[in-house]
């Protein structure tokens, strides 16, 4: 029995170039603390938030160097081998083979036909995340992609998911749900993202003032791309830290405006 369903997001990590400067950049912006690291596992360090795993840092490997840091977004599954069959019959790519991590669980990562990079967690003894949704978790994540009638056919097959888009004539976002439960976005980026911006998975961290964090994000080397912004979801930003790694932070009770209307999506 895993603690989250298939299709759930259930981790998130990313390599550093410095993962000092990682380790202090996200100690003061969302309060967390690390583990000592472990040296098996290429220096993997798992941070904590109130004493709960909620992500983890690792040193880039040598063949990285110059490469940006990057979020890597973890679906749950109960089987990753059968996951990776799916993946691959339904047109994406396996960046890496199944592997085992120790006993921690297995891993697969992948990409999918619109260009998307993503990874898959059958857990073992590391089931993910113990701690979503509050200040200085995992909050919620969003598939940005050009692409999404690749993405549209692509994730819902391979996962299972429930779909809905959201009425709106201004933006093209559809939500995909496990168990009747949205689990993430997908939203089609626009003309106004630049053209050599990768399709990608952004993750967005919980905080308790979303202005104070982008002030901090500022502050500490990092950049915002866009806002603070209300919304009926919270008050978000779209921001990267010092080392380039984009993600964003949300403060959800922070809401304005009425819930969108949701359809079925067009077939």
């Amino acid at each position: 029995m895993t603690a989250f369903a298939d299709g759930a997001p259930c981790w998130v990590d990313a390599m550093f170039p410095d993962v000092g400067a990682a380790q202090e950049f996200y100690g003061e912006l969302l309060g967390w603390t690390f583990d000592e690291g472990s040296p098996e596992f290429g220096g993997y360090t798992q941070a904590y938030a109130d004493g709960k795993a909620v992500a983890a840092v690792v040193p880039q490997l040598p063949e990285m160097t110059g490469q940006p840091a990057a979020w890597n977004f973890y679906f749950a599954s109960s089987d990753v081998a059968a996951t990776a069959e799916k993946i691959t019959a339904n047109g994406g790519k396996l960046v890496m083979q199944p592997m085992a991590v120790g006993d921690f669980g297995t891993m697969v990562t992948a990409q999918d036909p619109s260009g998307v990079h993503f990874s898959v967690w059958q857990a073992g003894n590391h089931e993910g995340f113990a701690k979503t949704g509050e200040p200085g978790s995992f909050c919620w994540a969003e598939v940005n992609t050009r692409d999404v009638a690749k993405a549209d056919a692509f994730f819902p097959a391979v996962f299972g998911f429930g779909e809905k888009q959201i009425v709106d004539e201004q933006m093209d976002f559809r939500i995909w749900e496990v168990a009747g439960q949205p689990v993430i976005g997908r939203f089609k980026m626009g003309d106004d993202i630049p053209a050599d911006v990768p399709p990608y998975i952004s993750v967005y961290f919980g905080v308790e003032d979303c202005d104070a964090a982008v002030a901090t994000i500022q502050r500490l080397g990092g950049q915002a791309f866009f806002g603070p912004m209300t919304t009926p979801f919270g008050r978000f930003a779209a921001v990267a830290d010092q080392q380039g790694a984009a993600f964003a932070v949300i403060d959800p009770t922070t809401t304005e405006g009425d819930m969108p209307e949701l359809a079925e999506p067009p077939s």
